[in-house]
């Protein structure tokens, strides 16, 4: 009386979105260490690890060869490098990013492919319902927060949270440190505060690139952008876990609109 992976995604839309949360339940899921013979689906509909390559090995890059890099996502870039990686990236090709790229061409690149997704990183239709947050007290924001991670599509969804894991292990790095020797090792200088001044515009967007006010932002909205990415790098790890009462609330539900799927999701936690 199993189910197969195949019915579980010709569930109604209502089911398959109760489904789609249930994917940011599992940590071990989203741990990058886990082995590739490990990754398999990670959501119930079925999806799978859906972050696009070059999101993926830009944020490698950087971590293995710009964590200490000062200035990072503030220093110039060449355009040319640039514009010669991102067409590799577009025509498909198996682009390896080693110690020979320029952190800072990466780093550029990495910025231009979330400023120009068609959908913006966090869809355009949430883009109020996410700033409306910035004026929530603490614990009431994180929670509303959450609830709004919930309702993204899975690939925006697994591209966010590797973007904000990013994030924060560069803010990490931000500080000078001493090394065994006594030696100061620099720090990036890029904290949190930063890193949200630089990719907020690109993560919350209000309009398209290229249409007409797509660059204007009152101070007010700008603010707000910064505040609410600020707080998801600071607080993705536990924004990215539902809740075991959650988790129980959705089980009741689906026991109620879909009750043959129970049997399938019960064996797989």
């Amino acid at each position: 009386g199993a189910m197969s992976v195949d019915s579980i995604a010709d569930l109604s839309d209502n089911a398959s979105k109760l489904l789609e949360a249930l994917q940011l339940s599992h940590p071990h899921e989203l741990d990058p260490r886990r082995s590739l013979g490990n990754k398999k689906m990670l959501s119930l509909n079925p999806i799978t690890w859906q972050v696009p390559r070059i999101v993926d090995r830009c944020c490698k890059h950087i971590e293995t060869h710009g964590l200490r890099t000062v200035g990072i996502f503030r220093v110039g870039s060449s355009k040319k490098r640039v514009q010669q990686l991102r067409e590799e990236f577009d025509r498909g090709l198996d682009v390896f990013l080693d110690e020979r790229q320029s952190v800072h061409d990466v780093a550029a690149l990495l910025k231009e492919f979330l400023r120009d997704m068609p959908d913006s990183l966090i869809p355009r239709e949430l883009y109020g319902a996410f700033l409306s947050t910035a004026s929530m007290e603490r614990p009431a924001q994180l929670a509303a927060l959450q609830l709004l991670l919930f309702l993204l599509p899975p690939c925006h969804s697994d591209t966010l949270h590797r973007l904000l894991r990013f994030l924060s292990e560069v803010a990490r790095h931000a500080e000078s440190s001493w090394g065994p020797d006594g030696q100061e090792i620099p720090g990036n200088k890029m904290t949190v505060s930063n890193l949200a001044t630089i990719f907020g515009p690109n993560v919350l967007q209000k309009e398209k690139p290229g249409e007409k006010d797509a660059g204007a932002m009152n101070f007010e909205d700008s603010a707000a952008v910064i505040l609410v990415l600020q707080r998801l790098i600071e607080h993705y790890q536990t924004l990215f876990v539902v809740s075991p009462e959650m988790q129980r609330d959705v089980l009741r539900r689906l026991f109620q609109t879909d009750p043959d799927v129970i049997d399938y999701l019960l064996r797989r936690r």
